[in-house]
């Protein structure tokens, strides 16, 4: 029997009633169904509106209910549940007789799909935390590791200037913890709870909506049940914030992909995360680089897909919302799949730190402390840059670097280099002019990997607190 089949004289088209089912891709909501109905069913209880027994027998129920569906996935195979709630009401009337149905009094579909995916973005937030805590380690792991070695930064994809590789990997280590960052924003908009909003005006029954807000986690009742019954602001902000974390991931891709290249060298691929060619017998190809650049799309295209959705709809529920599900889940497990495997890989990647630093040996990165050695003398630093870049073009011209030119030739350049100038060209010294917050001085790279050690393991107490 239908939810809703009273009003109507005439079965469905077997088609459209095949097309419009959601039940096949709901069905990951199981679970917050149950827990959201259980917290119904008591509040029913404490307004007077069942017994009990009623109570009980109906606990009982929805306890099976969730004990067969872990237990046998043919369980979940329902050929008629139009959605997951239909789904839950069925099994719980089979199991329990006609009282199942009172489970339906004072509420609607409309609050229940609204809190069930209030449930699953909070509870993909909070994994989302763990594996970004996770992959932050490795990354930290990996910065340690590769302690004073440095390597080129790039700007424009040319040598710009020396960096420590703990430096540059730190970067990474920003952007993802930004990305914590927005999705513990966005939870506290997330937890907020539909139930007793009704199907748009609010329940017909004194429901205690503060009490089913507190069994179920969530901060406070939502404020107006029009727009709780509509509202997939916090789909659309996740679903965002999950894309922007994939522009992340796949820029770390494209660079890792990019040294991990003979032309590059930097790095070696992990065996366990790469694949061969099937015609080249020497390839070693960065698969999982290059899934992640295209699943970045993937999730890109679940936000575009979103937006659209909800552009145009009037108040309050309309069945387009249905359309919001699909790409929530899509997006969701695909970040949530991906996450691990990305940590996976940072774990095994070998660097080739001698490589890296020898590759600062060439392309000038030293003009900048060239220029400054100047400035340190008197010299403006407009008139400066302009010295050093005659020093670098007829370096050019004669194919040798900064470092091998003799103080005479410097001379020509600028009358205020000494013999001491040569000493402000080798790497430590470049390296140790970038003396403040945020720069590449390895007494800085040292202070801000245990910086960020304090904060990822702040990320995690609040993960594990919610867990």
């Amino acid at each position: 029997m239908k939810m809703w089949s009273g009003r109507f004289r005439q079965p469905l088209d077997p088609e459209f009633e095949r097309w419009q089912r959601s039940f096949p891709f709901e069905r990951c909501l199981l679970e917050h169904e149950i827990e959201a109905s259980r917290a119904h069913g008591r509040a029913l209880k404490n307004a007077g509106a069942i017994s009990a027994e009623e109570l009980a027998s109906m606990l009982f129920g929805l306890d099976q209910i969730r004990e067969k569906a872990a237990a046998d996935l043919a369980f979940l195979e329902d050929e008629e549940a139009e959605d997951v709630h239909h789904f839950v009401e069925k099994k719980l009337v089979s199991l329990i007789g006609d009282a199942g149905y009172k489970l339906h009094t004072g509420r609607s579909r409309n609050e229940q799909i609204a809190t069930d995916l209030r449930l699953y973005v909070r509870g993909s937030i909070d994994e989302l935390q763990v594996k970004l805590a996770d992959l932050l380690d490795a990354f930290l792991a990996s910065a340690e590791r590769a302690g004073n070695a440095a390597m080129p930064a790039y700007t424009h994809l040319q040598k710009a200037e020396p960096v420590l590789v703990a430096h540059w990997l730190l970067a990474y280590v920003e952007m993802f913890t930004r990305d914590s960052e927005r999705l513990a924003d966005c939870r506290k908009r997330v937890n907020l709870c539909p139930l007793g909003s009704g199907a748009v005006a609010g329940t017909t029954i004194a429901l205690d909506r503060r009490a089913m807000t507190a069994e179920l986690g969530f901060d406070a009742p939502t404020a107006n049940s029009v727009d709780a019954t509509s509202d997939r602001d916090f789909v659309l902000e996740f679903v965002t914030h999950l894309s922007l974390q994939g522009v992340h991931l796949s820029r770390w891709a494209e660079e890792m992909i990019l040294f991990s290249t003979q032309e590059f060298g930097f790095l070696r691929l992990p065996e366990a995360y790469s694949t061969g060619s099937s015609a080249m017998p020497q390839k070693k190809n960065p698969d999982l680089l290059e899934l992640v650049r295209g699943k970045a799309g993937r999730v890109a295209g679940s936000a575009t897909t979103l937006l659209m959705s909800v552009k145009g709809l009037p108040l309050a529920y309309n069945k387009d919302l249905q359309e919001t599900q699909e790409p929530l889940f899509d997006a969701s497990e695909t970040s949530l799949t991906m996450l691990p495997l990305v940590t996976g890989w940072m774990r095994a990647v070998e660097f080739e730190f001698e490589h890296m630093q020898m590759a600062t040996q060439s392309g000038f990165m030293n003009a900048w402390a060239a220029a400054t050695y100047l400035v340190e003398r008197g010299v403006p630093f407009r008139l400066a840059h302009e010295q050093v870049g005659k020093a670098v073009v007829f370096c050019v011209e004669k194919g040798c670097e900064l470092r091998d030119l003799s103080l005479e030739q410097l001379r020509q350049f600028s009358p205020l280099i000494e013999a001491d100038f040569h000493s402000r060209l080798e790497l430590d010294a470049v390296l140790a002019i970038h003396d403040v917050v945020g720069g590449t001085a390895p007494g800085r790279v040292k202070q801000a990997i245990s910086d960020a050690r304090q904060r990822v393991a702040a990320m995690r107490g609040v993960a594990h607190a919610h867990a």
